[in-house]
């Protein structure tokens, strides 16, 4: 008597719409993800299923299966060749979506600190309507240094416009820009991906156009000098470059459209451009110099919600938009700067700020239509989720109970690199 076929569903990446950010490969709590210049692939014999990282990949290119016998599945050293998934195959003698008791699939882990949904109230995205095998191609529009000129930290604010070339987005999305050439091994470049810094209607309001925040790349993560490609070809690009695009992606890390929800946004760096997309889109549906007495006065359907914004940079002449950011009326958003670096001052971080300010963050905490934002460098990750956890437990609301009941509504989203 033969012995069963074992059918195992093969957990696969889309090679057309990864861009290589290696996102799944951090989140994998058993390292079953691997990759080398051309892809990212899964391993089949470690993959357990568990799903950690489906929700964090911006693409949605890691949500891929296929059903295979399991002696037969699509080996690492075969993943890494594709330019494309294979077709899924008919297996004689299975019933299709039945597999056996080998290719069982676990529940989904939870490995993240923010939510995995979008806001209640947040649009449907579009999402991947371009990708490498079929790019969009947008025209340099404007290219301004928004950090000083005497300053390293050099960060631009890119404006690229679509023309007639559909590509709608929404605050908190992002796109992947691809840089001409290729790389040492003669590949063309991966695309690297960058959040979008201006609100649904455009940066020029009802035009077909975005805008970046993009800071020039000069140095890796040990401080010793290099020059990323991406980074530098988008800072370099003059009026009338035109640049290929991928995307739109992101389908979590929305803005609600319900006008009484508090948005309380924490970024350091180039991690502002989801907030200024943001607070624009905000500033763009309420009257300058009236919020606070439009909110007073409003009902409870129809109230503007409050904006919080806690911004970190080393020093205030390397903090981007920093001119426009202090034009904004106080009655409208509650902006706390934090500067690491300045001469002469004791080094603040955006969670010593949080902490300083716990009474008015528990205050947002509190209500139900608050939404919190924290995008910029890992590194602050722990620090902002302590920062609300003090603003909480020293404040006799549990940090342990209100956490997964934000989580779980997406009302915490955590954007970190």
């Amino acid at each position: 008597m033969n012995a069963p076929t074992e059918i195992l569903r093969q957990h696969l990446i889309d090679p057309v719409i990864c861009i290589r950010c290696n996102t799944c490969e951090e989140t994998c709590p058993v390292d079953a993800i691997t990759h080398d210049s051309r892809n990212y692939v899964v391993d089949p014999a470690i993959c357990n299923g568990c799903n950690a990282c489906i929700s964090p990949c911006p693409t949605g290119s890691i949500d891929n299966w296929r059903k295979v016998i399991r002696v037969e599945a699509y080996s690492i050293d075969e993943q890494l060749t594709w330019d494309e998934l294979p077709e899924e195959k008919d297996i004689e003698g299975s019933e299709a979506g039945t597999p056996s008791e080998s290719a069982f699939v676990p529940p989904p882990v939870d490995a993240t600190r923010g939510s995995t949904t979008a806001p209640r109230s947040a649009p449907t995205p579009t999402v991947n309507l371009y990708t490498l095998k079929q790019t969009a191609t947008a025209t340099v529009a404007g290219n301004f240094r928004v950090t000083a000129a005497d300053r390293d930290s050099d960060t631009h604010h890119i404006v690229l416009d679509f023309g007639s070339v559909p590509f709608p987005v929404l605050e908190g999305q992002s796109i992947g820009i691809i840089a001409p050439g290729t790389d040492v091994h003669g590949r063309p470049h991966h695309a690297r991906q960058y959040s979008i810094a201006s609100p649904r209607d455009g940066e020029r309001p009802r035009y077909n156009n975005l805008s970046l925040t993009v800071k020039r790349v000069t140095t890796d993560h040990d401080g010793r000098p290099t020059r990323g490609v991406a980074s530098n070809y988008v800072c370099d690009l003059a009026k009338g470059d035109q640049v290929k695009v991928i995307g739109p992606f992101g389908s979590t890390f929305l803005m609600p459209d319900d006008p009484r929800s508090n948005l309380l946004m924490i970024c350091t760096g180039t991690g502002s451009a989801p907030m200024r997309a943001m607070t624009e889109r905000r500033r763009r549906l309420c009257r300058p110099g009236l919020c606070e007495e439009e909110r007073s006065k409003a009902s409870p359907d129809t109230a503007n919600g409050r904006l919080m914004l806690f911004f970190g940079a080393r020093t205030q002449e390397e903090l981007p938009y920093f001119g426009p950011l202090t034009q904004l009326p106080k009655d409208f958003i509650d902006i706390n700067l934090a500067f690491s670096r300045t001469p002469g001052q004791p080094r603040k971080y955006v969670q010593d700020l949080m902490r300083e300010r716990a009474d008015d963050v528990l205050d947002l905490l509190r209500s139900e239509h608050t939404h919190i934002y924290v995008c910029g460098l890992k590194g602050m990750e722990d620090g902002v989720m302590d920062a609300l956890r003090f603003a909480t437990d020293s404040h006799g609301l549990s940090w342990k109970e209100l956490h997964p009941r934000l989580k779980g509504e997406g009302r915490l989203h955590l954007e970190t690199y």
